[in-house]
């Protein structure tokens, strides 16, 4: 009832939160790139991104199924860590495909960016071992890490 201030306060409250909701959408929408909320500047950044030899449709791709089959490769971990589904035979053959999956996405970045996938896993390899040149790892050295050292 409205002679309930307790419910009041909780109502006001809930027309509060909507409304700094309604702001928060109103900040996400002005930062974002124009290329990414608006067709014809997506277009331009396209046209662009082409002129400038960026193979956009190949790491598009790419990043897109990555993130996908990443997805879904995660999916059926969380299931078994999470939600009991079994450690099977079948499940693990779920998983291998996902990986095959990724690796086709991380093969089509490769092509993309005119590297082989050889040398993509030694820059891995040559990036983690200068990160930990005792080969073992450290929280301290995956915290504190020098410069550059993406």
């Amino acid at each position: 009832s409205l002679n309930n201030p307790q419910q009041n306060s909780l109502i006001l409250n809930l027309i509060d939160m909507t409304l700094d909701l309604n702001k928060y959408l109103d900040f996400v929408d002005e930062t974002t790139s124009e290329p990414s909320k608006d067709y014809s500047e997506f277009i331009d950044r396209l046209i662009q991104l082409n002129n400038e030899d960026f193979p956009t449709e190949r790491l598009l791709t790419a990043a897109v199924g990555m993130s996908a089959e990443a997805g879904e490769f995660t999916e059926v971990v969380k299931k078994i860590v999470f939600q009991g589904k079994p450690v099977n035979n079948e499940n693990m053959f779920h998983l291998k495909r996902e990986l095959g999956d990724i690796m086709w996405y991380v093969s089509q970045a490769c092509i993309g960016l005119g590297i082989p996938l050889e040398q993509i896993i030694q820059m891995n390899f040559d990036k983690l071992n200068a990160r930990y040149p005792e080969g073992k790892f450290s929280i301290e050295r995956s915290e504190d890490r020098e410069e550059g050292d993406l």
